[in-house]
């Protein structure tokens, strides 16, 4: 018997410590956690006490910069992705016909004119047809001035407007010949100068000798041309046609401006396409932004509206701009474009902002446009006078 009260005394004691750890152990645990998160609920609580754990103060400064963020953000009207561009648009140049390159004159960042040379195709079987077509109509104009004029002056007035504007087309492949010529000999000053002139009053000469020729076919009563003169007529036009092949080997400048890329080795063979650009040109004295705006932004832009752009490369600058067009329909995102588009893409609005002066940003450049508020813009407008 004492055996068994003894094994009963110890199940009871050990019962009895059982409860007691059950009991007490999870109320000492949790009365130590909630002592650790006191001062970080209290922190919380008072944004303008400080504590002395990284989490708290993390947290606070998080709070305050979303909360800046957000006051910032109200300062604008609509905010949207752009890029940066020529004010008169990045021109993309191709070549007009299929040909070996034979010349490069220019190269990225080179200042160029309106009807400059940039680059050369092999044109050694067309100069060959221009001769022998250029013989073939002094045969045919000799033996057309050996036959007698038809009575009368309207013949005459005809036969007078096709030798002018024969001559003045003929000026004129002359004079780009002499600016090619030029350019390739790499002139520069008044020689360079005189040869643009050349093309330039050619080019005028030439319209004006076709509303000539034009007007002397329009009156009635105008006698049939002759044999001689119909001869002559047609090899004019191959030699016409036959310059114009030549003209297609030449690459020109669309636009005064700048060089922005050029894709042309000597040696490689180009053809038409229309997405291989032999030459990127755009004037880089005035640059805009070419901005994105969603649909639900459509009311708050228009025409005049100050905007700011900022970019990542200039950071804590603005760039101030005005909008100058604004696009009249909704169309898919250029800018944000990667692939295929998709049935989910929502179309935006596209806006042209021109910046003001002279900035450092580039063209190809992803930036950021906020429009001002009309009331934020007048505010400016007085304390930048000041």
């Amino acid at each position: 018997m004492p055996k068994a009260d003894n094994s009963l005394m110890m199940l009871a004691v050990a019962a009895l410590v059982a409860l007691g750890v059950g009991y007490y152990v999870p109320r000492t645990f949790s009365s130590s956690r909630a002592q650790i998160e006191t001062p970080a609920s209290q922190t919380s609580a008072k944004p303008g006490t400080s504590s002395t754990t990284t989490g708290s103060t993390s947290s606070t400064s998080t709070n305050g910069a979303a909360a800046g963020k957000t006051a910032r953000s109200g300062a604008w009207v609509a905010s949207g992705p752009g890029r940066v561009e020529p004010a008169s648009g990045e021109v993309r140049v191709g070549a007009q016909a299929p040909g070996r390159v034979a010349e490069v004159l220019v190269g990225v960042n080179d200042k160029v004119q309106a009807g400059d040379l940039m680059v050369r195709l092999d044109d050694e079987d067309q100069q060959a047809r221009i001769l022998a077509l250029s013989a073939e109509v002094s045969v045919r104009k000799r033996e057309r001035d050996s036959t007698e004029v038809a009575q009368g002056n309207l013949a005459r007035d005809r036969r007078t407007a096709e030798d002018n504007l024969s001559n003045a087309e003929r000026s004129l492949y002359l004079a780009r010949e002499e600016l090619d010529r030029v350019m390739r000999a790499k002139a520069t000053g008044d020689e360079l100068d005189k040869a643009r002139d050349a093309v330039v009053k050619g080019r005028d000469k030439v319209e004006q000798n076709r509303a000539a020729l034009r007007k002397a076919l329009a009156v009635e009563g105008l006698p049939a041309p002759s044999r001689g003169e119909v001869a002559l007529t047609a090899a004019r036009a191959e030699l016409s046609a036959a310059e114009a092949a030549l003209e297609r080997t030449r690459v020109r400048a669309p636009l005064t401006g700048t060089v922005l890329a050029m894709n042309a080795r000597v040696g490689e063979v180009m053809a038409p396409s229309p997405e291989l650009a032999v030459a990127v040109v755009g004037n880089l004295g005035q640059l805009r932004v070419r901005a994105e705006f969603e649909e639900r932004d459509l009311g708050k832009v228009r025409d005049g509206q100050i905007a700011v752009v900022r970019s990542d490369a200039f950071q804590g600058r603005d760039f101030e701009g005005t909008v100058s067009s604004v696009a009249p329909s909704l169309a898919a995102s250029k800018i944000g474009q990667r692939g295929s588009r998709k049935m989910n893409d929502v179309d935006v609005l596209e806006v042209l902002i021109n910046l003001r002066g002279q900035t450092p940003l580039l063209p190809g450049m992803r930036v950021d446009v906020f429009l001002k508020h009309d009331a934020q813009a007048a505010a400016d407008q007085p304390a930048k006078a000041n």
